[in-house]
């Protein structure tokens, strides 16, 4: 699995939670970024992220997510 492909992944769930196709993430995407992705919504993408990816993340690394890069490169990380 590559990081365009993560985060291809990552899209389609956010694009799914958000019911908004119009959504492209990039590795440099941050949540004020995104329209109406706010706390709730980020819980939300955690949990399908974790269950679609077949990961457990550490709350302090979900705290500390600051773009969306950062979490396919901890979802890559936890598939070796």
């Amino acid at each position: 699995m590559t990081e365009p492909e993560v985060l291809d992944g990552l899209t389609r769930i956010l694009r799914d939670l958000l019911q908004d196709e119009s959504i492209t993430l990039t590795a440099a995407t941050e949540r004020p970024d995104v329209p109406g992705w706010d706390s709730f919504a980020y819980v939300n993408f955690i949990v399908a992220v974790e269950s679609e990816f077949g990961v457990r993340f550490q709350l302090s690394d979900v705290e500390a997510f600051q773009n969306v890069g950062e979490i396919a490169r901890q979802i890559l990380a936890l598939k070796r």
